[in-house]
């Protein structure tokens, strides 16, 4: 119900006195279809983030509650605390590394999983400490192209997946991989690729979803027709009570290993990474920056990222961490932590539709996994190709991670390789000891 009369004139001018709006030259309208934006072009971790994590044994129903708490939690605190229009959800990449990396590829139960999402959550709270600075001293150490190599590998690893959910690419024992052949499946992919692909140019919002969608329908009409077998599930009902079938379920005990340091390690640096691009990004966008061109409340605004990792390992799910879908309620007007709130606020609904997942099959996912590795790959243009001092150590990280399916594996093969190439170009000076620590860290997690 729309706000009308004097309560609606006192609610507009308390959120215009608590968010600052009239000084960032918005107000509660813009702001509110700002979050709307915003959650359109995000709301594809709805459906994502649980089948993926549903691979790793997780409870789908659980996993759905636990996603949408993640991001509205975390978005309304991003927008209560730190002021920012950014919303925040459980990222792409992290619940790859959660689900294939530690889970299916390094064995642990998906609780002892959460347990290490926690834990790097609390770790990562504590670098962001108002007044510790070890956050900057790491965010400075780290190379930039190690940065973008990496963030450009989970990009490579997204793809990777959604091709192989979707049947595109299978194993073979000749070549290591190989074409999976033209089939339903295949068709249903590269119909839901080339629509998400329209939407997008055409610059629809919530583009992704409507492929979600869109695929689901014909996959549904296929199986109706005998082309396809056992990829749709009806369910006995449209909603359901939320499932707490994650919530505290993590294996603190489990975690308490030393082979689980690495895991913890990528983790924090992988969402680290993710959240310092997209803060630096959006708040350019929206103009958010003080007089040195740094992100205004940047502190804040990495410290609510730490707490949305810490309550995902509690709530049951891989980390949340900042998006930069952020930007498309950015570019519609929303310039204040209103934005974030509304789009926070516009998840909750959706924790009571877990009997609709049954609906979505892997292939209407697998296109949207391919876009979103695109979306990641276009950190490439910012690197000087003509600089192999920044570029081999960049593309050893970038194809490291889908080549070993480890995105551990390619923050270690980056960090190895960057310091190795200064030290016998003669620039060990340039080595930072903070840089000297973390390569030091990199060696024995290779090791182990």
């Amino acid at each position: 119900m729309a706000l009308t009369g004097d309560r609606g004139h006192v609610v507009r001018q308390r959120l215009d006195a608590f968010f600052d709006l009239r000084a960032l030259g918005t107000n509660v309208r813009v702001e509110a279809l700002a979050g709307l934006t915003t959650f359109l072009t995000m709301a594809y971790i709805i459906v994502v983030n649980p089948l993926i994590l549903g691979d790793a044994g997780v409870p789908l129903d659980g996993a759905l509650f636990a996603t949408v708490m993640v991001a509205a939690v975390s978005s309304i605190l991003m927008g209560l605390y730190a002021k920012l229009p950014i919303a925040l959800a459980p990222g792409m990449g992290l619940n790859a590394y959660f689900a294939y990396t530690l889970v299916l590829g390094q064995g642990l139960s998906w609780q002892t999983a959460l347990a290490a999402v926690f834990v790097s959550g609390l770790v990562f709270i504590a670098l962001s400490w108002p007044g510790w600075n070890v956050r900057e001293k790491i965010v400075r150490a780290v190379p930039t192209g190690v940065r973008i190599g990496v963030a450009a590998g989970i990009g490579l690893f997204l793809a990777l997946i959604g091709m192989i959910n979707a049947g595109v690419i299978v194993a073979s024992p000749a070549t290591v991989v190989g074409f999976g052949g033209f089939s339903a499946s295949f068709v249903l992919f590269f119909i839901g690729l080339v629509l998400a692909a329209f939407f997008l140019i055409r610059k629809i919002p919530g583009a992704l979803i409507l492929s979600i969608l869109a695929v689901s329908i014909l996959a549904f009409l296929a199986q109706t027709l005998g082309w396809l077998e056992g990829v749709v599930f009806v369910p006995d009902a449209v909603v359901a009570a939320p499932s707490l079938g994650t919530f505290l379920q993590l294996d603190l005990v489990g975690v308490l290993s030393v082979s689980l340091i690495a895991p913890i390690f990528a983790l924090l640096f992988t969402d680290m990474f993710d959240s310092i691009s997209t803060f630096v990004g959006v708040t350019k966008v929206a103009g958010l920056v003080d007089e040195d061109g740094h992100p205004k409340n940047a502190g804040k605004a990495l410290l609510v990222d730490g707490v949305s990792t810490t309550i995902s390992g509690l709530f049951g799910s891989s980390p949340g961490t900042a998006y930069i879908e952020s930007a498309a309620g950015v570019e519609q007007g929303g310039r204040s932590g209103l934005t974030a709130v509304v789009a926070g606020l516009l998840f909750l609904p959706f924790m009571f539709l877990s009997p609709l997942l049954g609906l979505i099959p892997a292939v209407a996912t697998a296109p949207v996994l391919v876009l979103v590795g695109l979306f990641m790959m276009s950190v490439l243009r910012d690197v000087d190709w003509g600089d192999y001092e920044v570029v081999v150590p960049a593309f050893i990280a970038m194809i490291a991670i889908p080549f070993t399916y480890s995105i551990t594996e390619g923050i270690v093969f980056g960090f190895i390789a960057h310091v190795v190439i200064r030290v016998l170009n003669g620039k060990v000076r340039e080595i930072s000891p903070t840089l000297w620590v973390i390569f030091a860290f990199s060696l024995v997690m290779l090791v182990i």
